[in-house]
């Protein structure tokens, strides 16, 4: 059983997406994309730079633009993998392959969860920082003991504490033993308590999207559990923006399910990365150039003989 997963924020890097230009009717398309989000999703993923990428207005549908436009690449129209996840605003991406959201829904919800979160950051300084190895347990009770969310529980040893930038600093200076801390590129502390008012903001506009039942397996970011009421899938798209993102959950769910490959979509790397040291036994690839398409096309082939 094949899962196609989408990443999140801080997965982008610039020009990522110029060698998928060369696919006939990428370009088209993202032209379309960039008519609904209202930014030049050709010129960000392209000749932009890494500081105008990271604002999470642009780079939220960057993100989830890039992997659907993959998506379409990487099947034959209708065609489904067996499980579908993403990372964050990953789920965006995901919920659209599953059929639960068109496209530009799924655009417009990203585009305006973007701007929430981007304006929520605006409020007071925060910000989140990547906490590698240590012991578990240990390390989620540093990160409560200096008032932080664990923001990113992603498995394979690694969490990412969210909160102030005092709060952050207090924790450099003291941190778990045995752990490596790295400090993200990110506007503010996504998924806590400090992006509640975005949850309200997209909660007015969600209530009116036009939403289906998934059409596929559908992995969620709260639980890993597999959501199959489209409603409630939208309605824990919302809710997550301040709630942590426990993809060490999807992992022992996509271990529970029998999934057997994990296609990463573009801007791949991250989450097959944690796969590696996760799921050791399951077949991994990274669509980071349309060159990895055809490894991909191969794992297809083969689930569905």
């Amino acid at each position: 059983m094949i899962l196609l997963a989408s990443p999140g924020q801080g997965a982008q890097t610039p020009g990522f997406l110029q060698p998928w230009l060369e696919i006939p009717g990428v370009a088209d398309r993202l032209a379309w994309w960039s008519a609904v989000t209202g930014l030049d999703l050709v010129r960000y993923g392209t000749t932009a730079d890494a500081e105008e990428i990271r604002d999470t207005a642009v780079a939220q549908p960057l993100l989830v633009a890039a992997a659907l436009a993959a998506y379409e690449a990487l099947y034959d129209d209708g065609d489904l993998p067996g499980v579908v996840a993403g990372h964050s605003v990953g789920e965006l991406a995901a919920g659209a392959i599953a059929g639960v959201l068109s496209p530009e829904t799924a655009l417009v919800l990203v585009r305006e969860r973007g701007r929430a979160m981007a304006e929520a950051a605006t409020v007071i300084k925060t910000g989140m920082t990547a906490v590698l190895g240590g012991d578990p347990d240990e390390v989620l009770a540093s990160i409560d003991k200096h008032g932080l969310t664990a923001a990113n529980v992603n498995g394979a040893g690694q969490v990412v504490a969210a909160g102030t930038v005092q709060a952050l600093t207090a924790f450099a200076d003291d941190p778990p033993e045995k752990a490596r801390l790295r400090s993200l590129s990110v506007a503010g502390a996504f998924h806590t308590e400090h992006m509640a008012p975005a949850v309200d903001a997209l909660r007015r506009i969600a209530s009116g999207a036009p939403v289906a039942a998934p059409r596929t397996r559908l992995l969620q970011n709260r639980d890993g559990a597999v959501v199959e009421d489209g409603p409630a899938f939208v309605e824990r798209l919302v809710d997550q923006v301040s709630a942590p993102v426990h993809w060490d959950l999807c992992m022992e769910t996509m271990r529970d399910l029998g999934v057997t490959a994990i296609i990463e979509l573009p801007p791949a790397g991250t989450l097959t990365g944690l796969a590696r040291r996760e799921l050791p036994d399951v077949e991994r690839v990274a669509l980071k150039t349309p060159a990895d398409l055809d490894r991909a096309r191969e794992l297809i082939k083969a689930d569905a003989a």
